[in-house]
Order: structure tokens, then sequence, then C-alpha cells
């Protein structure tokens, strides 16, 4: 499958999809046709077997700055509520997107996130910021609730509730310091070692189990919400699936050998099913 985004950068190499907002002049703030396009991209790279991480970031000083005042902010009080309803689905839909993507997500939080950027990177399943770098929730700013495209789903599970509803009812922009410090940061790092961190992070994933890294960001999403014994249950048949995945015998087989194993890359199990009895 070929990807050939418009409205920012693409590149696929060495099993990372590598997209980069480009917009540097407006600290990478979104369009109607970015957010649409950035959805469908993650979309597809569901179906690109090639793409076994994905790092997002910025192009310049910003991350991403969230909805263009000029390009969708004011043209948002032209719309009638119905309208509006439209613009938030299409918005929460990039997040969605992002999270049902079967491969781990890197955001490399290279300057402001801010708006939907900061829910952008929180949506990824890893953030590596740059000691420069900002983040807020900033939509009590702009007499917007705090619960915006998922921010008050994700962020409670990432900093825990308190500081979640601190983040969405202040609206504050947090320095990079106390993003790490509270958990938001996985990594904090000089600003010249952001996207590098962030790519070797990607390249050791891609070098991975790409089947057994969909299933523990299948489980991490689906786990929440149940009981021990159901995480315990499910992540039983979870892993007895990875053991008839070829990627078990695979390590084992190199392993043995004292050798680095060099995974499959396929995320379906193709293992004969147990016949009852047996």
């Amino acid at each position: 499958m070929t990807l050939n985004p418009k409205t920012f950068s693409l590149e696929l190499s060495r099993g990372i999809a590598a997209i980069t907002l480009d917009r540097p002049e407006r600290l990478n703030a979104l369009t109607f046709e970015v957010y649409t396009e950035l959805a469908s991209t993650f979309r597809s790279l569901d179906k690109v077997p090639e793409a076994r991480a994905v790092v997002i970031t910025g192009k310049g000083r910003g991350f991403c700055s969230g909805g263009d005042v000029e390009g969708i902010i004011r043209e948002l009080f032209s719309r009638d509520v119905r309208a509006l309803l439209d613009f938030t689905r299409i918005t929460g839909a990039l997040i969605q997107s992002i999270c049902e993507l079967r491969r781990p997500v890197i955001a490399a939080v290279n300057g402001v996130a801010v708006g939907a950027g900061a829910v952008i990177a929180a949506a990824c399943d890893l953030r590596i910021f740059a000691e420069s770098a900002k983040i807020g929730f900033i939509f009590p700013k702009v007499g917007l609730s705090g619960a915006d495209m998922g921010a008050s789903y994700l962020l409670p599970r990432i900093v825990g509730h308190g500081r979640a509803a601190e983040l969405l009812f202040f609206g504050d922009i947090v320095p990079a310091k106390e993003a790490f410090s509270m958990g938001l940061a996985n990594r904090l790092v000089p600003d010249a070692e952001v996207l590098p961190l962030a790519m070797n992070w990607a390249e050791k994933l891609a070098r991975g189990p790409a089947f057994a890294h969909t299933v523990t960001k299948q489980m991490l999403e689906s786990e929440h919400a149940m009981s021990l014994p159901q995480a315990i249950e499910a992540e039983a048949q979870a892993q007895a699936i990875c053991m008839a995945h070829p990627d078990f015998r695979i390590a084992y087989d190199a392993n043995k050998a004292k050798q680095t194993p060099k995974f499959t890359g396929s995320e379906i199990c193709d293992a004969p099913a147990q016949k009852e009895g047996a």
C-alpha cells in the first residue's frame, strides 16, 4: 500500500513509519484537512505490515499547537450545533485511530504540544519529551471543556485521576520537567536527542515480535475495565496464542544458538486450533 499524505510528511524505512507534522510557521497547527488525513493515515497503517512501529513529531519549534486559530477556530463560529458536532467527531476520530492502530506509537514531543496536540501525545503509547517542550490541555482557557477528543479517558490512565483533573480543569501549560515528574513523559532528553531516541526505540520495537506487540497493546487497552481474575484469564489466553505463533519458537532457537532472533513480522497466528479433548 502506498501512502502519500499531502498535509504532512511520512517516511517508511526499517520497519518505522515516521510522521512529521509540517506547518512549522504555525507550530504545526491542525487544519480540517490535516485532521482528516492524519486519521486516514493511521487507519491505513494498520494494513501496512512493513510499518511495525510509528513515530510522530513536528517540524521546527513545535510538536503541535492544536487547531489552527485562523483555519479552524474562526470558521467554527459560523456553524450550528449539528455542524459543530460533526467537527468534534472528526477530531475524536483522529485520537481513536491512533489508539486502535495495532502498532506501538511513539510521540517525539520536540516543542509545544497544546490543545489537540497534547491529546495526540497522550494517545500515543510512549512519549519522549525534549527539555524545551511544553504541554497543555488548554481547552478551558478558550471556554471549552477539558474533556475533549478523549482527554478525560486517556489522562487518568497515564497520570491518575487527581493529576488529570488538575490538568483538565486549569488548562495550564506544563513544562517538560514537570510532565516527566508526573509520568506524562516517559523520557526527558536534550532537544537534539528527542527524535533520535524516538527512532531508536522504534527500531527496537520494529525488530521485535510484531504479533506479541499487537497483543500487548490490546491488553493494555482492554484490561483496565476488567477484574483481576478476568485480566489474568485474558492474559492466559493471549499468551497461549503468542506461544502458538512462530515468533515464540524463533526466539527459543535463536537464544539457544546465542543469536539475535529475526522475527517474522506477521501479526497473524496461523497455528491450527486445538481440538477439544486433545
